[in-house]
């Protein structure tokens, strides 16, 4: 069964998802404060991490930084705030997606689904991509650029990959955000341009001129690796 930990100090709401979310075959632990959820973190090993940005001691954002030092784990930040710049805050840190309350339990449940799917690797699957100085091995899901493997989150890795199979092609940011799905397009400029940051950083691609990532001015982005082909 699927498990999810869910990092909330509103106990009652926590105990009512927990009930629902079991009806779609997904086990979801609760954790009411930072010390507790990094217990559950360690000792529940879930498949994703639904944080609360307004939690007690530590908030999400402090939490979700401590996750990404150590762990790649897919994360969706609750939050009650409607600033834009509060979500774009949790994609900065790494988070997957964002779900502002109150919500529609369904509508986290999907996204849930939804990220899980891109977790897997069968859904992706079709081989490796060989590019010069990166590899992307869409069975297992990891990164080497020249040689040496690379984290990456379960979306920088699917953000990635829509780039990779698409060599040479203009992506615009709607493409991408269509691809990805999840994330709100009231911060579709913002939040593509955030993840493609973070990507490059971890790629070691942020010098100019880039080796894998080109920006396409005022039209989006494109994947510019050389294919090892024709290396």
């Amino acid at each position: 069964m699927t498990k999810v930990l869910i990092i909330d100090d509103d106990r009652k709401h926590s105990d009512l998802l927990k009930a629902y979310f079991k009806r779609f075959g997904i086990n979801l632990v609760c954790a009411y404060e930072a010390e507790s959820g990094f217990r559950m973190l360690n000792r529940e090993d879930p498949d994703l991490l639904l944080l609360d940005v307004m939690l007690p001691g530590k908030d999400g954002f402090e939490i979700c930084r401590e996750v990404r030092k150590t762990s790649n784990l897919p994360i969706i930040m609750l939050t009650a705030r409607g600033d834009v710049i509060d979500r774009v805050s949790g994609l900065e840190l790494g988070a997957d997606d964002y779900i502002g309350k109150p919500f529609e339990p369904r509508e986290l449940v999907a996204r849930v689904q939804a990220i899980l799917r891109r977790s897997d690797s069968s859904r992706t699957g079709s081989g490796t991509l060989t590019f010069d100085g990166i590899a992307i091995d869409a069975d297992a899901r990891t990164v080497e650029v020249d040689g040496e493997p690379v984290d990456l989150t379960s979306m920088e890795f699917e953000l990635l990959l829509i780039l990779a199979r698409r060599h040479g092609k203009k992506l615009s940011r709607d493409d991408i955000l269509s691809e990805l799905r999840g994330i709100d397009a009231a911060i579709l400029t913002r939040s593509v341009d955030i993840m493609i940051s973070r990507l490059r950083a971890k790629l070691g691609d942020s010098a100019k001129p880039p080796r894998f990532i080109q920006t396409i001015w005022g039209r989006g982005y494109s994947f510019i690796g050389v294919p090892a082909s024709n290396a």
